[in-house]
């Protein structure tokens, strides 16, 4: 007990015992500034420094923009802009797809690359009535649906809900069809003979995407319609419309001719495209 005792009288005279710290003048020795201390001040004095120290670190990253530069931190605000940004990222993506399905799409157009087989959306609900899988008996509601269906406007090429009279399809021009819709010759289009300068119509409100000269077919417009419709306009002697001009229905966008090296004589190449796929453009215009 007489030692433990010993010893914090000891502690406490070390902790307590008076120190003077004198700064001086290196040439004059003068002293110029002097504070007494202890230990036990020292020791206090740190401690509460160093507390301080890192409070003010701790508050100064929590609530700067600082925080963001530490490894492994995120904030809500972070997270939230990396999710906006993931789905629009992924929007693009889908955005971009679509792009380029259309665009090959156009490029079928433009080259006639087509392999499918043609076919015939009217002779779908007559396939449908010859199958013998399933017997339908129509009620009188499908009787009267039935026809009204029959005489509905052979020109529509659109969706049953939208409406028909703002996408009838207008004759380019009256003429003769020389040649004819051929699938198996790969001639997607009919020719109609008409005298030079004829009037070329749009066939249907659109968006001229296509309005140049090309060696073999001269005078080019092709039009982007509702219902990712195309029609082209081939061999004109000249163009009235320039790529991006918004067209109504029957406005005239070229005159008719005889150019390029595939032309024989003054006529008109008209081409229907439905989805990237060619349509026989007679089952929905008449000519004459």
């Amino acid at each position: 007990m007489a030692n433990k005792t010993k010893n914090k009288k000891e502690l406490k005279k070390k902790l307590l015992h008076k120190y003077r710290l004198v700064v001086l003048n290196e040439d004059t020795f003068e002293e110029r500034y002097a504070i007494k201390l202890n230990r036990l001040n020292v020791f206090v004095l740190t401690a509460l420094s160093t507390i301080f120290l890192v409070g003010f670190t701790t508050l100064l990253i929590a609530y700067t923009p600082l925080r963001e530069y530490i490894p492994g931190y995120s904030s809500t605000s972070l997270k939230k802009k990396a999710t906006g940004l993931t789905y629009k990222a992924d929007s693009l993506q889908q955005q971009l797809l679509i792009n380029d399905r259309y665009y090959a799409s156009i490029r079928k157009v433009l080259t006639g690359d087509v392999t499918d087989i043609e076919f015939n959306r009217d002779s779908i609900i007559e396939a449908a009535k010859n199958e013998d899988i399933v017997d339908i008996f129509p009620n009188k509601e499908d009787s009267l649906l039935r026809a009204k269906a029959a005489k509905e406007d052979k020109y529509n090429l659109f969706d049953s809900e939208t409406n028909s009279s703002n996408f009838v399809l207008f004759p380019p021009l009256n003429g003769t069809i020389s040649e004819a819709y051929n699938l198996e010759e790969k001639h997607y289009a009919v020719d109609v003979v008409a005298p030079e300068n004829t009037p070329v119509k749009s066939t249907a409100d659109g968006t001229v995407i296509f309005s140049e000269w090309t060696v073999s077919t001269g005078y080019v417009v092709i039009v982007e319609h509702s219902n990712e419709l195309i029609s082209i306009y081939k061999h004109n002697r000249s163009v009235t419309k320039e790529q991006g001009d918004l067209v109504k229905a029957g406005e005239v966008i070229a005159m008719s001719g005889n150019t390029g090296d595939l032309s024989t004589g003054p006529h008109l190449h008209f081409e229907l495209w439905s989805k990237g796929y060619p349509i026989n453009p007679t089952n929905f215009i008449d000519f004459q």
